[in-house]
């Protein structure tokens, strides 16, 4: 099942902003990448890029640009069933 959420513009140029950068990290660039494949489509955020996210998301020294790109990217994280 697809969630109905997609990057916006915003986020896609801060995700943007991350790719280009030569001082954003591994993790940084994989979860900016996500949100970028994201945007205009029905993909959603596998298990593995979340976890990255959320460390992006609790890393001190993550920039402005790869917190939102990390948000975006678990927002469009769907949720197993129990």
């Amino acid at each position: 099942m697809a969630k109905s959420e997609s990057t916006s513009k915003k986020v896609a140029t801060a995700a943007s902003k991350v790719l280009r950068s030569k001082t954003a990290s591994k993790a940084e660039k994989s979860v900016a990448a996500s949100a970028l494949t994201q945007k205009g489509s029905t993909e959603t955020t596998s298990a593995k890029v979340a976890a990255t996210a959320s460390k992006v998301l609790r890393d001190p020294k993550a920039s402005k640009a790869a917190k939102s790109a990390a948000a975006s990217a678990l927002t469009q994280k769907v949720k197993k069933k129990k």
